[in-house]
């Protein structure tokens, strides 16, 4: 008897627990409504020059290619590892509808899982990486033609 008593509580407990792990999770969906309207229609100031895509190659090395990939693809090791679904910046349809305020605005506040740049770059390297990442969609689509 005492057995049973302690037995079925057990079984109830185990019951809740398979049913929290056969619930998938919620998916996240990236929000960019917390953008601010007046970062959106920040224009880049920074021309996209050999020079600037360089200095933003430097910081794309060391910060962004483990989660963004070396060509920008989303298949950087980190993402493979965390199981992270990232943007493919080699797609050109990605940032079609997205203004190089918005972008730099990512880059300097992070998005998602995505941790944020703030005061560790400077304001005209945070558009380098602007710049940089555009072009790896130009560099995508001028290889395909």
């Amino acid at each position: 008897m005492y057995r049973s008593a302690l037995i079925f509580p057990a079984l109830i407990l185990l019951a809740g627990f398979a049913q929290q792990s056969s619930t998938p999770p919620a998916a996240k969906t990236p929000s960019y409504a917390a953008i601010p309207v007046e970062a959106t229609k920040q224009p880049n100031p920074v021309k996209s020059t050999p020079e600037s895509l360089a200095r933003a190659k430097k910081w794309w090395t060391l910060d962004c290619e483990m989660c963004h990939g070396k060509n920008g693809d989303g298949k950087g090791d980190t993402a493979k590892e965390m199981k992270l679904q990232i943007a493919d910046f080699t797609d050109p349809a990605t940032l079609k509808d997205r203004t190089d305020g918005e972008v730099f605005y990512i880059i300097k506040n992070g998005h998602n899982d995505m941790p944020a740049e703030g005061p560790r770059i400077k304001t005209e390297e945070n558009w380098d990486l602007v710049n940089y990442v555009r072009s790896l969609a130009k560099k995508n689509g001028e290889s395909k033609q």
